[in-house]
Order: C-alpha cells, then sequence, then structure tokens
C-alpha cells in the first residue's frame, strides 16, 4: 500500500514551516557571513543562574525522574505567581500543569478542548506550527486579519465579530503576535471578550512572547479583561523571554473547571516534560530584571533592521523577533525573494507560505533576534540590489 493511500484527514491542508528547509540550506554552505534571519533563535543567553541549575540537576535522582507527571511542585507555584501577577488573577499550583515546550502544551489543549469541526479564531498572519496544531487536533482555522499600517500592525475588529460561528470553539491568540510582532490592546482585548461570550468560547492565550514589548508597551494579559478570566488558558514557555530554547519546557495555566482533562491529554502526550530543566526555569522565572535586559538588546537589533531596510514595504513590530517584508509590493513572491537574497545577498529568510491567506505567500519574514547590530549594519544595500528596489 503506497503511504499516502489512506492519508488521515487531519493532515489536510497542512504546510510545512518552510524554516527547517532554509535552515539547512544556510547550515549546508558552511559559512559564517550569511545572515540568519530564516529561524526564530536567539544569541542571547539565558540567565547564568538557569545554566548553573541544570548542571547540578543533571546529577540529581529527583530530577532525573517521571515524577510527578504534572511537574515539580516548586516550578508550577513559580508560574503560578508569575501568571497571576501578569494577569492580576490569582492562581495556585493544582492549576498549573507544566508541558514539554509551549507548543506542546498549546497541541494538548486544542486536543483537551477542541472537537473535529470546530473552530478556532487566529489572526492572519499567523505562524503555520499553530495553524497545523489546530488541524491536529481536529480543528478549523478562522483567520482574522491584521491590518498593516505606517505604524505597525492592528486588529481588525469588524472582521473578528464576523469570524464567529455556531462551530467556534476557541480564539487562540498571540500578543505579540507572530510572525508579525503585532500587539493586541486593551481594546482588542476586550472585543475579544466580548466575541468569546457571543460564542460562549474559550480563550487560548500563546504568551510566550507577552514581555517582548518595545517603545515603551507594558504586557496586557487578557485574563485581565472583564469577562475574560473565567475563558482565559494561558500557556507559555521559557524559550522565547528566558532564552531556554534547548530546556524545553512551557506551561499551561487553566481556571480549574478545565485542568482535569488537561491534565489527562498532557499525560497521555509526552507524558512528563523535562526533569533536569525544571528548576532552572523555576530559578529564571523569579529573576526580577533579566527579561528587561534582553528586550533592550532585541529592540536595538529591531531598529538597526529598520533602519536597513528604511523604504522597503516592511511593517514595524510593536514586540516579539521578526518583522515581515510585503514582497508583494515588490512584484516578487515570498519564495522567489527569500531565494534572491539567499543566493545574490547572503541572506537566509523564510517566506511566509502557508502562514496566513491575505498575509502568506506575498510575504517574507526576517528574524532580527539571532543577529548583532554589527552584523545587521550595512546589509540593506545588498537586500536592496538582491530584491530590484535599489
Amino acid at each position: 500500500m503506497a503511504p499516502d493511500a489512506k492519508r488521515p484527514a487531519r493532515l489536510a491542508g497542512m504546510a510545512g514551516i518552510g524554516v527547517d528547509r532554509m535552515g539547512a540550506l544556510a547550515d549546508a554552505t558552511g559559512r559564517r557571513d550569511i545572515l540568519r534571519f530564516e529561524n526564530l533563535d536567539t544569541d542571547v543567553p539565558p540567565p547564568d543562574v538557569a545554566m548553573r541549575i541544570t548542571g547540578e540537576a543533571a546529577r540529581s535522582d529527583e530530577d532525573n525522574s517521571y515524577l510527578p507527571f504534572v511537574g515539580q511542585l516548586e516550578l508550577r507555584r513559580v508560574v503560578a505567581r508569575h501568571v497571576g501577577r501578569l494577569a492580576g488573577v490569582t492562581y495556585d499550583e493544582n492549576q498549573v500543569l507544566i508541558s514539554a515546550g509551549g507548543l506542546s502544551g498549546i497541541l494538548n489543549v486544542l486536543l483537551a478542548l477542541v472537537d473535529t469541526g470546530d473552530e478556532v479564531v487566529l489572526t492572519d498572519p499567523t505562524y503555520s506550527g499553530l495553524l497545523n496544531r489546530v488541524r491536529l487536533a481536529g480543528g478549523v482555522p478562522r483567520l482574522v486579519p491584521l491590518l498593516p499600517g505606517q505604524d505597525g500592525w492592528t486588529l481588525d475588529r469588524d472582521a473578528l465579530r464576523k469570524s464567529v460561528s455556531k462551530r467556534t470553539r476557541m480564539l487562540l491568540l498571540m500578543s505579540p503576535a507572530m510572525p508579525s510582532g503585532a500587539v493586541l490592546t486593551g481594546e482588542d482585548w476586550r472585543a475579544v471578550a466580548a466575541v468569546a461570550d457571543a460564542a460562549d468560547a474559550a480563550l487560548l492565550y500563546d504568551a510566550a512572547m507577552e514581555r517582548i514589548l518595545y517603545d515603551g508597551r507594558t504586557p496586557i494579559h487578557p485574563a485581565s479583561i472583564d469577562g475574560l478570566a473565567p475563558r482565559t488558558i494561558t500557556v507559555g514557555a521559557a524559550s522565547k523571554e528566558l532564552r531556554m530554547i534547548g530546556w524545553r519546557v512551557g506551561w499551561i495555566v487553566a481556571p480549574a473547571a478545565f485542568i482535569p482533562d488537561l491534565a489527562l491529554v498532557n499525560l497521555s502526550n509526552v507524558v512528563v516534560p523535562v526533569g533536569i530543566a525544571q528548576r532552572a526555569v523555576a530559578a529564571a522565572l523569579e529573576l526580577p530584571d533579566d527579561v528587561g535586559g534582553a528586550v533592550a538588546e532585541w529592540e536595538r537589533r529591531r531598529d538597526a533592521l529598520l533602519t536597513e531596510l528604511d523604504g522597503l514595504p516592511v511593517v514595524r513590530p510593536a514586540g516579539g523577533w521578526s518583522m515581515l517584508l510585503h514582497t508583494a509590493a515588490l512584484g516578487l513572491s515570498g519564495a522567489d525573494a527569500s531565494k534572491r537574497l539567499f543566493d545574490q545577498a547572503g541572506v537566509a529568510a523564510t517566506p511566509m507560505d502557508g502562514w496566513g491567506e491575505r498575509h502568506g505567500s506575498g510575504w517574507l519574514r526576517f528574524v532580527f533576534a539571532n543577529e548583532s547590530v554589527d552584523r545587521i549594519r550595512g546589509c540593506g544595500a545588498r537586500i536592496r540590489e538582491a530584491l530590484g528596489a535599489s
């Protein structure tokens, strides 16, 4: 029997993320002069205390364990305090599950709450890995456009209101959004609250980057908005804000009524998160000023890249690690622009095919978190030349 003869329906509509292909191309050259704008990485190191504790945990029998299945108590207590401070809601350790990274946590929430054919509202563009996880869970993505403008991206609240149907089960939203860097305002979240109430839908909040904000912005956690706390499930991770990508630790924080099913799926999927990583994440989350220093460096890199791309149809991100170039405005697909930049300019950047309907194939993503300001400076001229925009 051919491998695709009975391809499961849940794989329909799923597309690759493109990042793996671009990363493999760049790696294969062996060149260090290629600008690596293709992958959501950063070279800003994790906190020293996290690396020290990880080394200790690797020699600890207690950390080299399956137990507890829901995550270590110390980390769950720290996460409850962390999310509670941002949300203005009191959570305890019994409302926290530790997952094997944030995206694993998101998939587990979708598997626990979304039935086949249920609709999940997301923004356009959205990381294709999130869209794929909705489909893996049997859900149907419904995309609400983000609108590009001179000052950045804004949510189309009218389209959001019209996105609701009898099949709407969940809204899956991220702020700052990936890959656009759009940040939802208080008015946006109040519109989300009204839509969620009308549809009796849950809100799955991807909080992976919520403190990576620029230009003096401060986080707005949706559970702080009237009516949203009972509906909001927060999924966070150590990968972005704490730069602990290889630790693979995330968390799910939810109202108590959701926890039994979430715990069942969490256990049935990956079983347990990485034991030797959890105490390190707990210590890093308790540091008072660590994230601010990293954000200041990423903001410098964002500003350097914006300067280099000045005059090109790029949209200013309000947060996060990446920004988008509207290649269709230059007469190019994202894939064509990506190839030109790689072949002619020594720049690896990922096309947005599969990342949106309106903002998909005609866009190109630049991740600025993994290149220093010194390496970013001067790239604009060769980018323009490769794109025929000089």
